[in-house]
């Protein structure tokens, strides 16, 4: 009988050290957790965060880290043939564009929304008349169109200039605070015209 004490006594003092190992283990879980949520909490945002849109704030922090060594990334879409806006004749345009974008992940991201983008792209072309698209001014707006119209496809928020009247001078202060707001990074950096042709 005095064997069966002897063990059961031995057998008391591991579990006592299991015990001791779980306490502590769960003490150091909790001092990490608590560093880890002061640590959240006195961070600041991210400057970008603050000014973009939900949706554009993981993509605009990527595409200001874009190494400008790096080759650019194009891709080309199909030829576009659209019905103008004109009403007095039937007119139309042949357009092929070629998208120039921050790195080949939104090239790659552009290949599963290319539905979407084509549609935005040719609603934006059939806005125009012959004679707007004819200038040069015509077609740099239709780029700037094209640029966020692609960008709105992708699911970022992106805001339309306003129209430049130069009607009143006391619009004109008011104007240039505007143009100081920093621009949200688009994903589509250039709008590159592969051929224009309108008849």
């Amino acid at each position: 009988m005095a064997t069966n004490t002897a063990t059961a006594t031995d057998a008391a003092p591991p579990k006592g050290k299991k015990k001791l190992f779980i306490i502590i283990g769960a003490a150091v879980l909790v001092l990490v957790l608590a560093l880890v949520a002061v640590l959240m909490l006195t961070k600041k945002p991210p400057e970008d965060a603050e000014e973009g849109g939900a949706a554009a704030k993981p993509k605009a922090a990527a595409a200001a880290k874009r190494d400008p060594k790096a080759p650019p990334v194009f891709v080309p879409l199909e030829p576009f043939t659209v019905n103008l806006a004109d009403r007095d004749a039937e007119r139309y345009a042949q357009v092929g564009i070629t998208l120039e974008v921050t790195d080949a992940a939104v090239g790659e991201q552009m290949k599963v929304y290319m539905p979407a983008i084509r549609n935005n792209i040719l609603m934006a072309i059939s806005d125009k008349t012959a004679a707007e698209l004819q200038t040069r001014e015509g077609k740099d707006k239709l780029a700037g169109k094209v640029q966020r119209e692609t960008s709105r496809a992708l699911g970022y928020e992106v805001e339309e200039p306003e129209e430049e009247t130069g009607d009143a001078e006391e619009e004109a202060p008011a104007k240039r605070k505007k143009k100081r707001r920093v621009e949200p990074v688009l994903p589509v950096t250039a709008v590159l015209f592969s051929n224009f042709i309108i008849q």
